[in-house]
């Protein structure tokens, strides 16, 4: 058993900027069922391709703000970098629930998405430089906070949207909540304040880590890990509600609640791995988690039961929930580089992934259903598992001809 987790000050910021940070981004997903009738582009009538567009249109912006937050952190330190980053996101949040049309709610998104960047870029660093002794444990129990953020909002929102409440406050609501987090990280406390020393770096030795890191094979299998992992979770993140709305006809509250028993399945799975789960197994876990995610999901475009959808969509959470935060940790014990680095590059990836697959999710339900859409979750999944066990199968590998050449050395 491993042994107990002690926080401080800046775990608990952490938290907060996770809850923040999840309700901000799935607020929009919860609610698209209402935001696509209001601004004329209803799911029902080929609006899908649409809906899952707007994450690209959220993607593109994370994606340039990951690469440059590594800049930002060398410049200012992660905590600034990573409370103006809050802000950026809140104020987008904010403009969304303003938005008269789709192009607008497209823009403000994309603002939002930049902070979001930033924020999926250092938030991961920040926790580990916290916690060098066994970082996996913490990354995996921070990140559960995410699926706290997201059981709050979809089942708060859900009961409020289907007692008539409009979309735009619930989405202004997230927006001014996401300003607290924002506020205490850019004004730290003097007595104790974030552990910034020696982490300040100029921008040429920032690329330098780049250039180093991007060299190195085993990197972009990794890279391609975190690709899929992010399409798998967010497509269920995404889309859930939506199918739920569109395919059971059901509504907003049970949609909310379809996604909270996703959402609480991650909070078991992400506190169970942070808990239980050693460093040095993380490798068997990632791939067992993402055979069994594999295996349930499958069952996804069948069902015909609402209520076994919901027990399916909490067991597909637990074995979701420790993908993103066990894959950025593992791979940061298989690389000898800079940890914040190589976090920002793997969330580099997991974000497109996210993108990628959601609007791929929504051009599909277009053409064939949103229900057969469902195919793509399984089949990122067990593209996960391959991609890990390659890796342990490497390491074995590895240790055996490191005994191989110890012995021979000793005989």
């Amino acid at each position: 058993m491993a042994g107990r987790l002690k926080f401080g000050r800046y775990d608990y910021a952490a938290f907060l900027c996770f809850i923040s940070y999840a309700m901000c981004s799935i607020i929009i997903p919860v609610s698209l069922v209402p935001i696509a009738g209001d601004l004329r582009f209803p799911l029902t009538e080929g609006g899908m391709g649409l809906g899952g567009i707007l994450q690209v249109g959220r993607a593109v912006p994370m994606v340039i703000a990951l690469i440059l937050c590594g800049f930002f952190s060398g410049s200012w330190g992660k905590c600034k970098s990573l409370g103006f980053a809050m802000l950026c996101m809140a104020l987008g949040i904010l403009l969304a629930a303003f938005s008269p049309v789709y192009g607008i709610l497209f823009l403000a998104l994309m603002i939002a998405g930049f902070g979001e960047g930033i924020i999926e870029g250092l938030a991961t660093p920040f926790v580990q430089d916290l916690h060098e002794d066994e970082p996996g444990r913490y990354i995996n129990f921070t990140h559960s906070f995410w699926s706290v953020g997201v059981v709050s909002v979809v089942l708060i929102a859900g009961a409020l949207l289907a007692n008539g409440v409009n979309w735009r406050f619930l989405v202004g609501a997230c927006g001014i909540l996401g300003l607290l987090p924002a506020l205490l990280l850019l004004f730290p406390s003097r007595k104790h304040p974030y552990p910034e020393c020696g982490e300040i770096k100029s921008w040429a030795a920032v690329c330098g880590d780049f250039w180093k890191i991007v060299r190195i094979p085993r990197f972009w299998l990794f890279f391609a890990a975190m690709f899929f992992a992010g399409g798998g979770e967010f497509c269920l993140t995404f889309w859930c509600a939506s199918f739920i709305q569109v395919e059971y006809a059901a509504s907003a509250w049970a949609a909310g609640i379809g996604t909270a028993c996703f959402a609480g399945g991650m909070i078991v799975g992400r506190m169970g791995g942070g808990i239980l789960i050693r460093q040095k197994k993380l490798k068997e876990f990632l791939v067992y988690t993402a055979l069994a995610a594999t295996a349930i999901s499958l069952f996804f475009p069948f069902l015909e039961s609402l209520s076994m959808l919901f027990v399916l969509l909490f067991f597909t959470g637990i074995a979701t929930g420790p993908f993103w935060p066990s894959v950025q940790s593992y791979c940061s014990t298989r690389m000898t580089v800079d940890n914040t680095m190589l976090f920002i590059l793997l969330s580099a990836a997991g974000i497109p992934g996210c993108g990628f697959f959601t609007a791929l999710m929504g051009i599909l339900g277009d053409f064939c259903g949103l229900r057969h859409s469902f195919f793509l979750v399984p089949f990122c999944f067990i593209v996960l598992a391959v991609l890990i066990g390659i890796d342990w199968y490497r390491s074995r590998s590895e240790i055996v001809r490191r005994a191989r050449r110890m012995k021979a050395e000793n005989s």
